[in-house]
Parts: C-alpha cells; structure tokens; sequence
C-alpha cells in the first residue's frame, strides 16, 4: 500500500490540488479539471497505437539489425536513420520515449536516441507540411535545414557530456523495466 501511495504521490497531490482549487474557485477549478481530462483522453488516443508499434518492433526487428543500422558503428547511416524515423513519427513528444527505451533495448547508439527524440519533437512531417502550407516553402524549408544540423551537433554535444558509466546505467535501468 504504501509503495503505491509512494508511487502515486504526485498524482494524488495534483488531485488533492485540484480538489482545493475547486473548492476555493469553482470556475477555475473545473477548467482545470477539463484540460487534466482532455489530456488524458488524448494520451488514451496517442500510447495505445505507440505500445502496440513498439511491439511489433521488438519482436520483427532483430537486435542485430538495429545494430547495424543504428549502433555504435552505423556512422552517418545510423544518424539519417535516426532522423527519418523521428521525422515520420506521429504523436506527442512523450511518445518518442518508450520507442527510445525500445531502441535502447535493442543496442542503439546513444547519440542515435537523441537525434531521434529530437527529430521527432521539432522535425516531424506534417507539421513540415503544414509550415509549408501557412508560413510559406521559406520559411519552412530554412527552418528544417538549421533545425536538422542543429538537432546532430545537440547530440553530440550532449553524447560527450554524459559519461560512458552513465550511459550504461541508463541502459542497464531500461534493461531491467522491460524484464
């Protein structure tokens, strides 16, 4: 009882949150309580059809292949890979992270992760579309050219800062969530 009580504390304390609020100020207290429940309507929406890709991957991709093509030694193949598939992904940032966890799993490169969830938050392909379509082929097109370059030397950098210890321990943790 008390691990879920632990585990579920800031849930609790939004709602003890909420429940105040709402009492204090009934208006402003029910427009909190409909943005938190359209959240997570969306989330029901958006993780159900990721968790389902996400099997589909672990299962028909095999580890030597994401190897391959996204490991230590995949080079500027891993790094474009790593691109297209943050670009085409569909959905909300926190999305991108169990497919991270996934890639981890199966033996990405840290640097490759990045570029990844990078991509996806600031790269994706209908919101390129759509830049297209009401800020004109300029203005998207020059922001997709100093984001992607961007996005690469972000994770660089950041690959440099994390220790190699930590970067283990990073995946060491995924390794035993999906145990």
């Amino acid at each position: 009882m008390k691990k879920n009580l632990k585990r579920y504390r800031a849930f609790l304390v939004v709602l003890v949150f909420i429940a105040v609020l709402t009492v204090v100020n009934y208006k402003l207290g029910l427009k909190a309580l409909t943005i938190s429940a359209n959240s997570f309507k969306e989330m029901l929406f958006v993780i159900p059809p990721v968790f389902v890709l996400l099997g589909l991957l672990d299962i028909w991709v095999p580890r030597e292949t994401m190897v391959k093509f996204m490991g230590e030694g995949s080079g500027i193949k891993g790094v474009i890979l790593s691109i297209l598939l943050g670009s085409a992904a569909a959905g909300p940032l926190y999305g991108a992270f169990p497919v991270a966890a996934v890639f981890m799993k199966k033996g990405v490169k840290f640097m490759n992760i990045l570029i990844f969830i990078g991509a996806w938050s600031t790269t994706k392909i209908p919101m390129f579309l759509f830049e297209i379509a009401a800020l004109g082929n300029k203005f998207a097109v020059t922001r997709l050219l100093v984001d992607i370059p961007g996005i690469i030397v972000i994770a660089f950098i950041i690959s440099r800062f994390v220790s190699k210890k930590e970067v283990e321990e990073i995946y060491a943790r995924v390794e035993k969530i999906n145990k």
